[in-house]
């Protein structure tokens, strides 16, 4: 199983009954074979433009493992999501995390070195 993040855009209106929508998505991750390693809820923000007539949107950040196959399904069931306006998909690149620890570490030492 590759690990991918997964951010969501879901409708302002939805803030009072968050957790219906969210355990949808959970869902959508979880029956096609994934496993959600972490959650991060962002909030409502702006959006840079308007989705929908909507100049707000709630975004959700999961970080998941799913086989690949399971991409597709994701992406084709939160495309028809009425509740979902945006998201975004992606593998997350392992060399790229690893290399942004390793300057986070050395910022890190350099900081103490300094005091």
């Amino acid at each position: 199983m590759r690990e991918y993040e997964l951010t969501v855009v879901l409708h302002p209106d939805l803030e009072a009954n968050l957790d219906q929508t969210l355990k949808k998505v959970r869902a959508v991750v979880t029956d096609n074979g994934g496993k959600i390693t972490k959650e991060d809820s962002w909030g409502k923000k702006r959006l840079a433009y308007q989705i929908a007539k909507e100049d707000f949107g709630i975004y959700v950040h999961l970080e998941t493992k799913m086989p690949a196959d399971a991409v597709a399904k994701v992406n084709s069931t939160l495309t028809i999501t009425d509740e979902v306006m945006r998201f975004l998909l992606v593998s997350v690149d392992e060399k790229a995390r690893k290399a942004a620890e390793e300057a986070a570490a050395a910022e890190k030492s350099d900081d103490k070195e300094e005091e």
